[in-house]
């Protein structure tokens, strides 16, 4: 049996959900969906370290998800990098209300499925 290599499109897109799987990251950029947050008012919104979320956000800002920009008195604001960023949490959760019930039941392997029980 021969095996096909995935496109170069789908190891890109393969990365960003990678990216976008960890709920640390995925819970910044949904509060980010608001406008600006700083630093220390995403560490109260995801109940995360301080060290923690400004990791994430560098993860999230190199890969352009997020932009930053300085503030007064050593203070960074985030928001997201592009208008795609939005569009995509939004589809995200288009398809959570759609189909929510089957992906939270999923118990496959493959898709990091939990067995409770």
């Amino acid at each position: 049996m021969t095996m096909i290599e995935p496109s170069a499109a789908a190891v890109a897109a393969a990365q960003l959900f990678r990216g976008l799987a960890d709920p640390t990251r995925l819970s910044i950029l949904l509060h980010l969906l608001d406008g600006e947050r700083r630093v220390k008012d995403l560490v109260d919104a995801v109940g995360s370290s301080q060290s923690n979320v400004s990791g994430h956000l560098a993860c999230l800002k190199g890969c352009g998800l997020v932009l930053d920009r300085p503030g007064e008195r050593r203070q960074v604001f985030y928001r997201l990098g592009t208008p795609e960023v939005a569009e995509l949490l939004e589809a995200a959760e288009h398809l959570l209300r759609a189909n929510g019930a089957a992906i939270d039941l999923c118990t496959h392997q493959l898709m990091g499925g939990r067995r409770d029980g």
